[in-house]
């Protein structure tokens, strides 16, 4: 949740030459310490024993007085600035707020707080010394156990802006390989929350956490029995167990109608998975994973991305998430053959979405060359370099796949492509233009079977490339 800045609070007045002279505001803002220090005392006053001793058995949820959260909301806000952020980090500000997570039983207080130290940690400097101590760090994991859908998006918020910081990044990893509970409640999260906004932001990190940790992610991929961790329940029902597949599919059907982005993310960790073998094992070997794991993906790919009446230039903005799909699809299409109860939809309508992939990447690229902005500037069509990287890496997994698929094609799937139109000379040459030369054998496979069922068109395909000659 992130927030403008408020207008300064009250006492530091730029006009009041007596605190700006008495040096009151912090760093080069016109935010006041004493007032700073008036809220951060406050927070200390209700985490003393004095003041939690009567309720420290007490389970049931307190609320926020509106003047405190207003004054700590206002900290939220000025957080974002560095120099109150050091300030607050100088003040020692994260061990007041290492303690209210500790012991409040507020959620809007735990939220705030949270939020809070996501803002410092944007910082770097802040970043490294939040992340080196250890018992913030324990505090903070603690919290993704939290049932307060605020504070568990903005516990995630602060993990992913720690693990992208390249020198902290590892402990947060040791972390949460030492915290079983961990993986427990992300799961919970994935399987069970309709909150979007916190799927998405929990997707980040699962998908940080893979991408920078392998054994992490083969350990949540065997870790397929993690009981759910301590949390408020109203009765005493078995809890349940997790596996990480079932849960990440889950989510991304959450998120697959709202937010493109989440849907990105969550088939990039699909993605990741199927880069190890136990987690290619994970998703085919149980029937149920394997084929919903197929048919969420073939409907998306089917059915909703890249369809005949969508513009060209669409493909921009679903080229990443195409890329997992197809990498995903892939992945269990190969392994068909040791999985008998993987009966998957035809291939026919793949292939149309694979060629229809491959088409509209060669219209971006004309548009772009042909471009008279092109010498000028940026054509609106053309992406930047790292847009390109993804499109490449898009072309490189259809190709793969199409191949995959040409090698596999029957008689009597290639009859009907040619009677519904999916195999058309058009869209057969379209195929060939992308997977020559790297992937002769597959198009000299197809031209085999193809020239069996019509071989008019075997010899006009062979006529435009020449350098495929069906071995008879």
């Amino acid at each position: 949740m992130d927030r403008n800045p408020s207008p300064p609070p009250p006492g530091c007045d730029p006009e009041d030459g007596e605190d700006l002279a008495g040096g009151d505001c912090i760093g080069s803002t016109v935010y006041s310490k004493h007032w700073l220090f008036g809220v951060l005392g406050g927070l200390i006053q209700i985490v003393t024993p004095e003041s939690a001793t009567s309720d420290s058995d007490d389970e049931e949820q307190v609320e926020l007085a509106e003047e405190m959260e207003n004054e700590i909301c206002r900290v939220w806000d000025m957080s974002m600035d560095e120099d109150v952020a050091l300030f607050l980090q100088e003040f020692k500000a994260p061990d007041i707020f290492m303690g209210v997570l500790a012991k409040s039983r507020c959620p809007r207080l735990r939220e705030i707080c949270v939020g809070i130290l996501g803002n410092m940690a944007c910082f770097q400097e802040i970043c490294v010394s939040i992340s080196n101590c250890e018992d913030l760090g324990q505090v903070l994991l603690q919290c993704l156990c939290d049932s307060d859908p605020p504070t568990l998006l903005e516990t995630s918020r602060l993990l992913l802006t720690c693990l992208s910081q390249a020198e902290v990044a590892s402990i947060w990893v040791r972390r949460v390989r030492e915290h079983p509970s961990v993986y427990a409640s992300i799961c919970f999260i994935m399987s069970s929350s309709t909150n979007v906004e916190l799927l998405v932001k929990v997707g980040e990190v699962v998908d940080k956490l893979f991408d920078l940790d392998e054994k992490l992610m083969l350990e949540w991929i065997r870790n397929g029995a993690s009981q759910l961790p301590d949390r408020p329940q109203e009765d005493t029902e078995e809890q349940p167990v997790f596996s990480i597949v079932p849960c990440v599919l889950e989510a991304a059907k959450q998120v697959r109608s709202e937010n493109l982005e989440g849907l990105d993310v969550y088939t990039h960790i699909l993605q990741l998975l199927t880069t190890v073998d136990d987690g290619i094992q994970a998703i085919v070997q149980s029937p149920d994973t394997g084929k919903d794991t197929w048919n969420l993906l073939y409907d998306l790919v089917c059915h909703e991305f890249c369809q005949p009446d969508d513009p060209p230039i669409t493909l921009q903005e679903q080229k990443t998430v195409l890329a997992s799909i197809f990498s995903v699809l892939s992945a269990i299409g190969a392994s068909r053959a040791e999985q008998e109860h993987l009966k998957t939809e035809g291939d026919l309508p793949l292939i149309d979405s694979l060629i229809r992939v491959l088409q509209n990447m060669e219209q971006c690229r004309k548009k772009s060359e042909n471009s008279p902005e092109s010498d000028t500037e940026e054509p609106a069509n053309c992406g930047s370099p790292q847009d390109d990287f993804h499109m490449k890496i898009l072309q490189d997994i259809s190709c793969e796949f199409l191949s995959n698929i040409f090698q596999a094609l029957t008689k009597e799937t290639v009859a009907e492509g040619l009677k519904e139109g999916q195999l058309s000379k058009q869209k057969c040459s379209c195929a060939f233009q992308s997977l020559l030369p790297l992937y002769s054998p597959a198009v000299e496979d197809f031209i085999k079977v193809l020239r069996e069922v019509d071989k008019a068109l075997a010899e006009e395909l062979e006529d435009s490339f020449p350098s495929v000659k069906a071995q008879t």
